[in-house]
C-alpha cells in the first residue's frame, strides 16, 4: 500500500456516504451475512465482526481464519472507537506523518492496530453506534470488503416510503 492524501480523501468520502438510517441487532445480522456471502464467494480466509464498544453483535470465522484474526479485529476496532474513523484512515494518516500510533498518541500497538479493515457504523443524527471489521486479507482488501458489504447493505434496505418497512 502506498499512503497518499488521495487515498485518505477517498476513505473520508466513503465514511460520509456510508451513513445508515438505523442500526440494531437485526441489521448487524443482515450486514454480517452479506459480508460472509461476499467473503465466501472469493474463498477469503477471514474473520468478520460487528460490535458495539462493549458487545459483540456478530462474529464469523470462515475457513482459513485463525485466532490471530480475532486479536486483529479487537485492536482494529479499538482504533475506530477511539479515533472515530476507519482504521485504514488512521494508519494512512500516521504513515503520511511518518510516525506510529504509539509515538503520536502514546497508546500501545498491542491494544490499537491502525491497519485497514475496521469501519465505523454511523447512524444519521446519532453518530458512531458500532464498528464492522474484517481481518485475514491484506489491509486494503479487508477495508474494500467492508466497504463493499456496507454498500450492498444500504442498497438492500427496505424503502419505508414505499410501504416496504419491516
Amino acid at each position: 500500500m502506498t499512503a497518499s492524501k488521495e487515498l485518505l480523501e477517498q476513505i473520508a468520502l466513503e465514511e460520509q456516504e456510508l451513513v445508515l438510517p438505523h442500526f440494531d441487532e437485526r441489521d448487524a445480522w443482515r450486514l454480517g451475512n452479506i459480508l460472509v456471502d461476499l467473503a465466501r464467494a472469493r474463498s477469503a480466509p477471514v474473520a468478520i465482526d460487528i460490535r458495539r464498544p462493549s458487545q459483540i453483535l456478530f462474529h464469523a470465522a470462515l475457513p482459513g481464519a485463525t485466532a490471530d484474526n480475532d486479536e486483529w479485529i479487537r485492536r482494529k476496532s479499538n482504533v475506530v472507537f477511539r479515533f472515530g474513523k476507519a482504521s485504514f484512515a488512521v494508519g494512512i494518516g500516521l504513515a503520511l506523518a511518518g510516525t506510529s500510533i504509539d509515538q503520536k498518541y502514546f497508546v500501545s500497538p498491542l491494544e490499537y492496530s491502525p491497519h485497514g479493515g475496521a469501519f465505523p457504523i454511523r447512524v444519521r443524527g446519532t453518530g458512531i453506534v458500532a464498528c464492522v471489521t474484517v481481518s485475514g486479507l491484506p489491509q486494503e482488501e479487508d477495508h474494500a470488503l467492508v466497504v463493499q458489504g456496507l454498500h450492498q447493505f444500504i442498497a438492500e434496505l427496505p424503502l419505508k416510503n414505499e410501504g416496504l418497512a419491516e
